[in-house]
């Protein structure tokens, strides 16, 4: 009996001294966290944690940024390549210096025997200043209002010509763009095509300026048949 009451006392003590221990961990656990030092580390890691979130935010918000640029950059690359094709297809009014020649049949009245027809425009004669004005350089080329490129036509059509299929009589005004000094001086060069044709009385008068302008092409630049080379041999 007496070693019961003995053990309980025991138990009883242990119990106590745990307890006390347990207690005693505890309030030195919240003093702690109480403490300033802890408070701080807390702090710290709370606003390290939220620095964290907003890097995270930035980052997507910055690839989202990049991806717009990406997109962006591209489609202006798009943008800046068709402009290129439709200017080099003729698609575009254009303006800039160059030359204004204006080309006149003949006033001279012909002598008996004389070809009529060396008194007139013709076709090649045309032709003949175009390709003057090309060799020197010329970016953009009309005839009486007609962009010229590379489908466009110049043949007699009876007492007119056409160009581009629109026919027109002379006088025949031909715009050119270009360096001014070069497209001059390959018109007037000695023996060239203006004194060939003065030659003949036909009229030609060279004027340079500072503004050219020549419209766009008007006609239709669909191809039925030419396909790209890549796609033909497929």
């Amino acid at each position: 009996m007496i070693s019961l009451k003995h053990g309980h006392i025991s138990v009883v003590f242990v119990c106590t001294v745990l307890g006390f221990m347990l207690a005693t961990q505890f309030r030195i656990a919240m003093d702690q966290r109480s403490s300033l030092p802890y408070q701080r580390q807390e702090e710290l890691a709370a606003r390290l944690l939220a620095t964290e979130k907003e890097r995270d935010a930035l980052q997507e918000k910055l690839a989202g940024l990049e991806d717009s640029a990406t997109r962006a950059a591209a489609d202006a690359a798009e943008k800046q390549a068709i402009y290129e094709l439709r200017l080099r297809a003729g698609q575009l009014p254009l303006t800039g210096p160059g030359v204004i020649v204006t080309i006149d049949d003949s006033k001279t009245a012909s002598k008996a025997g004389d070809n009529q027809n060396l008194y007139i425009i013709h076709d090649d004669d045309l032709l003949k200043v175009v390709n003057e004005l090309r060799a020197a350089g010329a970016e953009a080329i009309s005839i009486n209002g007609q962009r010229l490129v590379g489908t466009s036509e110049i043949r007699c059509a009876g007492p007119t010509l056409s160009v581009n299929n629109v026919r027109s009589a002379p006088p025949y005004e031909i715009r050119a763009i270009g360096d001014i000094a070069t497209l001059e001086k390959a018109l007037r060069m000695r023996g060239g095509v203006a004194d060939t044709l003065q030659v003949w009385g036909i009229q030609i008068d060279i004027k340079t300026a500072d503004h050219v302008t020549i419209p766009a092409y008007k006609g239709m630049g669909s191809m039925q048949y030419a396909r790209p080379q890549e796609e033909a041999s497929s």
